[in-house]
């Protein structure tokens, strides 16, 4: 057997070289160990923390631990933006620990407090295990979530000094009831805040809120905690913790901690002799390919991890495998996923901890932290959105800093088939930066209103808002969900104002799955992508078992399923209009125009395709009859006019298929300059769009009021289109396919499509962009005094905020907007899209599922 440190290239070269493999893999990168930097212990460090990490074998911290450390006991909060497996934990639990222990000296055992927040329960309950390892068991750490039974909750409130829990939990069940925390409030120390780079986006946007209502609080009981962050290497990191919890942050980014070798490679499926949508060539699926390789990895007894983009995935990579293995082996491979019931994820960690499983098929719930020591290979099915979260999920393995293995497994997809063919965009590329936007109003408006029933909201209260605040409550106050008496402003519902926001942007409550025959709860899904996975019809997998949707109730929010054993998947349909409410900012770009603004989408499904298991082959489609959902974002367009279509030698009865073609294949490369997958957008191409009077194609945000990805778009707009026309022009089909200009959620069925066209059009709207269009509108109103890759400081004059447009139009539409959300945020039983809006210009769709 070689040595473990040549393991990898190994591993890579048998995957490659066997079962006629030997074409399949695009680039391989070798990224060489690292040696470790030590510190010494800072002296304040209690004895018992030191001697017990000096048990685990940590005789002294990295360097970078040790910084962290320092930094935290000065008072300042920190952000901890290292490496996977760089020891983030102890850089916090040094000084929160060491501070607690201190606190049981007090007369009742509770002189000081911390609160840790993830974005996951197994994260917090690992995390739980590490504090216990680490302090001894007079600092009282528990977990208080979802799972937690209602006797230890009591308990939890009066006796614990460390309470993990999860931004949900904090929301919901500490905030409005603060007046019963207020002991463990008055002492709150530390507010430590894990996997902080998983905040993007919306519920990025949400968690920051609920961050600053938890200061408001603490305030009005005299504790000032100092806020500790740990993230995965990002762009930015400092940035991103102000943002996140509006105080300034040092930002410790210098891994000193010790890696293995790493052999990398990229991985292209084979074309099979299927045809998809109108003729296209397929390629095999990127779960199929992770099974094979898994079923590889698994018979040599190299403990794997396969991350998959989705749950059914993760059910469809582990029961294929299981398959290929037979027994015995097949009971060592497993699926982890979001949605399992309590006890089936905690069995589930603790034989991944064992080493009992030598394959689990997981999605991002593993990549947030749980440790998963011992690990020789990971692979990922397909891109998993972010650089960011690339490095965090190829880092599960070699956590012991023995060499590791990753390969990414390419998608039929744009962006997938793009990275794979060009290695430079992922070796070469510093991570993205972390995208949210805590001014939404769709956001701020019932925060606002859950502060207030926590506590009268009053004008000092406004600054720790953000700018955006003053001006939304005369809005609450007119829908009568605020009322204002002298300085302050009170909630005016009897029910919980909490219970009103969405933290996960889901648009109502979870779907609950119910077995029919039995009545047995097998899980939830998030309403916001009911409709596209649990319609009458839709196949379900659930522990690597199949079940058949028999009956999808909207109104209760149940799905009835029966056990079912069909040789398809399900993929839904829709359809999708868009209408401008107001225009932010336009730049000429020659006779095209580029615009960024607010828009409303209205969006119904009205299908579904079955496509084999095996292949993808397409073997039916049948109807639905759903109700349709509106959603009111953001969104950035480009148009063309009748010159340049000339130009381009585009006659009207290719206009709508090249401008279709440059719509899917835009949103799959958006990702790349986003930190935002193709599911969190959306897209319609309309040949003449009355809004605009032009060829418009559109890229919105699949999230009310806006998750800031658009936004990105506009400002990088010259690098994300020249990308586009990059990876059309380069795909080796004749006509278009998944890898370039088809999506798997087009609502037209990928028809009508023209790649050639495409690229001629994408050439014409490319050719009149500004000489120094690094990021449209630099140097103009919109643009200016900006920090890296387009982020502005907080409340910059110089850029549009989501109340405060830069032209008299886009700040109206904005403020209806608000008032939208705060109407919204008063009334718990109304759910975003259950009255459609308008109906707009109806063109080409790909939406994003459940967006709406």
């Amino acid at each position: 057997m070689p040595p473990r440190h040549s393991l990898p290239e190994a591993l890579l070269t048998t995957l490659s070289t066997t079962r006629g493999r030997s074409d399949r893999l695009t680039h391989t990168e070798h990224l060489p160990a690292r040696r470790a930097r030590y510190a010494p212990w800072p002296d304040w460090i209690r004895p018992e923390i030191s001697a017990s990490a000096q048990a685990m074998g940590v005789r002294q911290p990295w360097a970078h631990q040790a910084e962290a450390m320092n930094l935290a006991k000065s008072g300042q909060s920190v952000v901890i933006a290292t490496g996977t497996a760089s020891g983030k934990s102890l850089g916090y639990l040094g000084p929160v620990l060491s501070d607690l222990l201190d606190g049981t000296e007090a007369r009742n055992g509770r002189g000081a407090t911390a609160l840790y927040l993830a974005p996951t329960k197994a994260l917090a309950a690992d995390q739980r295990r590490r504090a216990a390892e680490l302090a001894p068991p007079r600092v009282r750490a528990a977990l208080y979530d979802g799972d937690t039974p209602p006797e230890e909750r009591e308990w939890v409130r009066q006796y614990a000094s460390y309470v993990l829990t999860n931004p949900d939990m904090l929301h919901r069940g500490i905030l409005p009831a603060h007046a019963r925390w207020s002991s463990f409030l008055k002492t709150l120390r530390y507010v430590v805040v894990d996997e902080c780079h998983g905040y993007r986006g919306v519920f990025g946007s949400h968690v920051a809120q609920v961050l600053r209502r938890l200061r408001r609080i603490c305030a009005r009981y005299g504790s000032s905690p100092v806020f500790l962050l740990a993230s995965a290497t990002t762009a930015d990191p400092a940035v991103t913790a102000r943002r996140l919890t509006g105080l300034p942050a040092e930002a410790v980014t210098e891994d000193a901690s010790p890696r293995g070798p790493m052999v990398f490679g990229l991985w292209e499926p084979p074309l099979t002799e299927n045809v998809g949508e109108n003729g296209a060539p397929v390629r095999r699926t990127a779960t199929a390919e992770a099974a094979h390789l898994l079923t590889d990895l698994v018979e040599r007894e190299t403990r794997t991890v396969v991350f998959v983009r989705s749950r059914r995935a993760a059910e469809l990579v582990a029961l294929q495998t299981q398959d290929q293995l037979g027994r015995p082996l097949a009971d060592r491979v497993a699926a982890y996923r979001g949605g399992y019931l309590a006890d089936e994820r905690r069995a589930l960690e603790r034989e991944l901890h064992s080493g009992r499983l030598l394959g689990l098929a997981s999605t991002s719930a593993l990549e947030l932290g749980v440790d998963v020591s011992g690990l020789d290979a990971v692979l990922m099915a397909g891109y998993p959105g972010t650089r960011a979260s690339l490095w965090q999920q190829a880092g599960r393995a070699g956590r012991e800093a023995q060499g590791a293995l990753a390969v990414l497994i390419a998608r039929d997809d744009p962006l997938d088939t793009y990275l794979v063919h060009h290695p430079e965009a992922l070796f070469a590329t510093p991570v993205e930066a972390t995208v949210l936007d805590p001014d939404n109003p769709h956001v701020l408006a019932p925060h606002l209103c859950a502060a207030a029933a926590e506590l009268p909201l009053t004008d000092p209260d406004l600054e720790l808002f953000g700018p955006s605040a003053a001006p939304l409550l005369p809005v609450l106050e007119r829908r009568g969900l605020l009322r204002r008496r002298g300085d302050a402003w009170y909630w005016t519902r009897r029910e919980r104002a909490a219970d009103a926001v969405d933290l996960r942007g889901s648009g109502g409550s979870p779907v609950q799955i119910v077995e029919a025959p039995t009545g047995r709860l097998l899980g939830t899904v998030d309403a916001s992508a009911a409709h596209t996975t649990v319609h009458t019809g839709a196949v379900h997998l659930h522990q690597g078992r199949s079940y058949l949707v028999r009956d999808f109730d909207l109104e209760n929010s149940v799905a009835l399923v029966e056990p079912a054993d069909p040789p398809y998947t399900t993929s839904a349909r829709d359809i999708t209009s868009i209408s401008v409410l107001s225009t932010d900012t336009t730049v000429d770009w020659g006779e095209g125009r580029l615009s960024f603004g607010s828009v409303e989408v209205v969006n119904q499904v009205v299908g579904y395709l079955r496509k084999r298991i095996s292949t993808g082959e397409i073997m039916g489609e049948s109807k639905l009859d759903l109700p349709p959902r509106t959603l009111r974002t953001r969104a950035v367009w480009w148009s063309v006019t009748e010159d340049q279509l000339l130009d381009a030698d585009i006659p009207p009865d290719q206009l709508p298929g090249a401008a279709h073609a440059a719509e899917h294949a835009s949103i799959g490369l958006l990702p790349l300059f986003a930190t935002c997958d193709r599911w969190d957008i959306g897209g319609v191409s309309v040949p003449l769009h009355p809004d605009t009077g032009l060829p418009t194609v559109f890229v919105y945000d699949g999230h009310p009021g806006g998750a800031g990805f658009a936004e990105r778009g506009f400002r990088r707009a010259a690098q994300w289109l020249t990308a586009t026309r990059e990876a059309i022009a380069a795909c080796e089909c004749e006509r278009g396919c998944p890898s370039c200009v088809q999506s798997p959620k087009c609502g037209n069925g990928n028809d009508p499509l023209d790649k050639a066209a495409a690229v001629r059009l994408l050439d014409v709207l490319l050719a009149g962009a500004p000489e120094a269009a690094a990021e449209p509108g630099r140097g103009g109103e919109a643009g200016r005094d900006r920090g890296a890759d387009g982020d502005r400081p907080s409340g910059h004059p110089g850029r549009p905020s989501p109340t405060q447009a830069a032209d008299g139009a886009g700040e109206a539409a904005r403020a209806a907007e608000a008032a939208r959300a705060a109407e919204r945020a008063g009334t718990p039983e109304g759910k975003p899209g259950e009255e459609p809006g308008p109906d707009g210009p109806t063109g080409e769709g790909d939406g994003p599922p459940g967006a709406s």
